[in-house]
């Protein structure tokens, strides 16, 4: 590969890595939260990012890259006073992070394309769990709407 592919690949690899600290984070804050009803499906989402998380670090690490460090803290898009809130946030979660992996898709090929249109998928399909309807093409609409990549003071801001 090329340094500019390389570098891309990292980039795309960081963000993504940034928007997995963010998920796992928010899911923190939905698990306090959400009712009984759902806190299953939330333990899920969480264990999933917190895995996806650690295997991006990973990979980072491999390509001879530092990994992103998590914010101490992220700013919540919204309040999230209670079960109904919790719900709404863990389906714009799973849309930035959709959104951040639309990018990997593009910038990676081979396996890690593969990979990460699965998490893409992946985070579509959560999303529509939890929000009781989809989009045409997830990942894309939420980046249109959506200013720059997410760092870590904005990261799928939970």
């Amino acid at each position: 590969m090329s340094q500019v592919t390389d570098r891309r690949r990292l980039e795309a690899l960081q963000a993504a890595l940034a928007a997995e600290h963010a998920a796992v984070y928010g899911y923190g804050v939905v698990g306090g939260r959400i009712g009984e009803s759902r806190r299953a499906e939330a333990r899920s989402a969480y264990d999933a990012h917190r895995a996806r998380r650690d295997a991006l670090a990973r990979e980072v690490r491999d390509l001879g890259g530092q990994p992103v460090a998590a914010a101490a803290a992220y700013t919540l898009p919204f309040p999230v006073p209670d079960s109904a809130a919790a719900v709404r946030f863990a389906a714009e979660l799973e849309e930035r992070v959709a959104g951040v992996y639309s990018d990997l898709v593009r910038a990676a090929g081979g396996e890690r394309r593969r990979e990460a249109a699965g998490a893409l998928r992946e985070a579509a399909v959560r999303a529509v769990r939890w929000r009781g309807g989809s989009v045409a093409f997830p990942g894309l609409a939420e980046r249109a709407g959506a200013a720059g990549t997410p760092t870590a003071s904005t990261a799928p801001t939970p």
